[in-house]
């Protein structure tokens, strides 16, 4: 499931610096682990689902992608998006 509008602006809200912030890698990071948190669980219920294992692991390394390029762009932004627990992101 996507995440509604109302959802989306909220995420963007709370880890961007405002609801219209799509562009920054915090707010980017802190969708695709809303997603991912979704799909996970998806996948506990349906451990068959091919398609569903693909596009997990796709987002999971988009999310990567984002996080290296905040290592190398700014570290302290990067060590904050990772210590927000809600987000589930381990080093």
């Amino acid at each position: 499931m996507y995440p509604s509008a109302e959802e989306k602006a909220k995420i963007f809200e709370t880890y961007g610096t405002g609801k219209n912030d799509t562009g920054s890698p915090e707010s980017q990071i802190a969708l695709f682990s809303f997603r991912i948190k979704h799909l996970t669980e998806h996948m506990k219920e349906n451990h068959k689902d091919h398609t569903t294992a693909r596009a997990l692991k796709m987002l999971v390394g988009k999310r990567r992608s984002l996080l290296d390029y905040l290592i190398r762009k700014d570290i302290n932004r990067y060590r904050a998006i990772i210590s927000k627990k809600e987000l589930g992101i381990r080093k």
